[in-house]
């Protein structure tokens, strides 16, 4: 009989890690060391975008056309096209179309880091916030009943008073029940130990 083994089947190294949507800091750095791994030059053209030689004329860069390339530009053009290629196969078909349209491996990248580290940092600054406000919210409820009660007479304290009491003689059997309850399950739980040990 085969044993089985604890750990999974290791990905391909042939082929690109695949992202569909989740856990993208994992993907992010398995990716980094793909295209690592293939060609530094790679992953500079992601990382860096295309090389696009300058040329100056009186004191001013302008950027030379396709055309005119030097035989570096276009070894660059040409790391750009195979990191482009790499992307959209590591991508399943809803995170391709958010990047099809990206001229450069670069804004494809860029697009799908805006896309999925700044969500995490939006909703975890938006949970702050709406934390922030449910506490000062609380304050203010605080602080108003602080306030009411001190402006209460003594009609109304008791009127409050008639009212915790009714609520309290709902709650007493209820409370009753379930401590008998809790009572029981520790019974058992101790009778399932001793059985254990």
């Amino acid at each position: 009989m085969a044993e089985k083994s604890p750990f999974g089947e290791g990905a391909s190294i042939k082929k690109p890690p695949l992202f569909c949507g989740l856990n993208y800091q994992f993907w992010k750095v398995r990716m980094k060391i793909f295209v690592e791994s293939l060609d530094k030059e790679i992953w500079d053209a992601i990382e860096n975008g295309p090389f696009i030689p300058m040329f100056e004329k009186d004191d001013v860069f302008f950027e030379k056309p396709w055309s005119q390339w030097t035989e570096s530009g276009s070894k660059r053009a040409q790391y750009d096209c195979i990191a482009k290629n790499i992307i959209t196969f590591a991508l399943n078909s809803n995170e391709f179309f958010r990047v099809s349209k990206c001229g450069f491996a670069k804004e494809m990248w860029d697009r799908l880091e805006v896309t999925h580290e700044r969500t995490n940092e939006i909703k975890k600054t938006r949970r702050k916030s709406q934390a922030r406000r449910k506490r000062k919210q609380n304050k203010k409820e605080v602080n108003l009943c602080l306030m009411a009660k001190e402006e209460d007479d003594a009609s109304s304290v008791s009127s409050c008073t008639s009212l915790n009491a009714e609520k309290y003689s709902q709650l007493l059997p209820a409370f009753k029940e379930t401590h008998e309850e809790a009572n029981r399950l520790t019974l058992l739980n101790n009778r399932l130990k001793g059985l254990n040990n």
